[in-house]
């Protein structure tokens, strides 16, 4: 059965996750732009010299040309503006945008409106590309906006007891879009505290381990 033009859509979005489906195909999920997160079969992507090699890849973003199938999507086409190419050369900055990866993975669903999502995993993924930002501060924030994008988001308690400019800092994520959210570093004991709060916010937030937490942990 052949597929008309109308059969396909062209998504903007970033693959989150990929894994191999017998021989030479690859499973894709897509946080999207337009649908949210979506998953979708690329025939063939593992053969060398297949052009869907590279696109199929973790932290690719771009346009993705899909039709729809019974119960998923699949892929034809795509046109890559980002690669970030600099995280598969980096084995810590790698491990960061993976966990980054598998919190959007964990929080999206298909035809959500997961703009902000999407918008903040791609800021953040080209901040760990910056030299200009500490890792950790790049995941503090991360993993705060998320939360609070998702409105999981508990507050600060008096039981926290943060220094000022650590309530202040927490008070600009919460206001800034994520077009601006990083435009700022702190001194080293707030950036320590951040840390603390954003992994006890996690904690108390997620019900699940993540993989790629488990060696940031071991790094950091």
């Amino acid at each position: 059965m052949s597929v008309g033009i109308q059969d396909f859509v062209i998504l903007t979005g970033i693959i989150i996750k990929s894994e191999p489906i017998g021989e030479y195909d690859r499973r894709v999920v897509i946080l999207t732009k337009e649908r949210g997160k979506i998953s979708a079969f690329a025939r063939g992507a593992r053969k060398p010299g297949n052009r869907l090699m590279a696109p199929t890849n973790p932290f690719s973003f771009g346009q993705f040309r899909l039709y729809a199938g019974r119960s998923s999507y699949n892929m034809s086409e795509a046109e890559i503006t980002n690669y970030f190419e600099e995280l598969r050369q980096d084995f810590a900055g790698a491990y960061y945008g993976m966990y980054f990866l598998e919190i959007c993975d964990y929080y999206t669903r298909e035809n959500n409106d997961e703009t902000s999502m999407l918008k903040l995993l791609y800021q953040s993924l080209r901040a760990l590309t910056s030299p200009n930002f500490d890792n950790r501060l790049v995941r503090a924030v991360f993993e705060l906006k998320a939360i609070i994008i998702n409105g999981e988001f508990a507050g600060i308690h008096k039981s926290d007891r943060l220094m000022d400019a650590t309530v202040y800092t927490i008070d600009y994520i919460i206001r800034t879009p994520a077009e601006k959210l990083f435009s700022f570093c702190v001194k080293p004991e707030i950036l320590q505290e951040l840390g603390d709060f954003s992994q006890r916010m996690c904690k108390k937030t997620f019900d699940r381990d993540f993989k790629s937490l488990e060696i940031l942990e071991k790094l950091e």
